[in-house]
């Protein structure tokens, strides 16, 4: 799975998937061991990590959801996807 980005111990992935099992496009975020699937609005679609994590992952989302909607469109589409930068 693509390491997209990484900041603050936290490492975010995307790819695609052959099911539908989400439903929408999300990253696989993983922090000290947990991982938390997040759609790319911020809702937590399984998993959990830390709290204070979470608030770091999601100002991340928010900040790059441009990006990020571009990288699922290429992934999709079976094309090449790019790193993010981290949240700084």
């Amino acid at each position: 799975m693509p390491i997209i980005s990484m900041f603050y111990g936290i490492i975010v992935r995307m790819y695609k998937e052959n099911t539908a099992k989400h439903n929408k496009p999300y990253v696989h975020a993983e922090y000290s061991g947990d991982e938390a699937v997040v759609s790319l609005e911020g809702e937590l679609l399984e998993g959990n990590i830390a709290q204070a994590k979470m608030k770091l992952l999601l100002a991340w989302l928010e900040t790059h959801k441009e990006d990020l909607s571009v990288n699922w469109k290429l992934l999709s589409n079976g094309e090449q996807y790019f790193k993010i930068d981290p949240l700084k």
